[in-house]
């Protein structure tokens, strides 16, 4: 399964698909419809349709804080 753009590692995709099917063997909803049952799988297209929000606190580090204006 190819890594998707918003993605920004293969690294981060296996941790983001990981935490979501432990969340879908706990009992959560499958946020796509599929004939695949297994709660890996799921994960894994639930991540690479952009549907598991999650954020890039790397990024945001990255990224210099405006100034407040006095």
């Amino acid at each position: 399964m190819d890594v998707p753009q918003t993605v920004d590692s293969k690294y981060r995709f296996i941790l983001l698909a990981a935490k979501r099917a432990r969340q879908l063997q706990a009992g959560a909803r499958p946020l796509i419809q599929t004939t695949n049952k297994r709660p890996t799988k799921v994960a894994q297209l639930e991540v690479a349709s952009n549907l598991v929000p999650f954020e890039n606190m790397q990024l945001e580090a990255a990224t210099p804080e405006p100034e407040p204006s006095k």
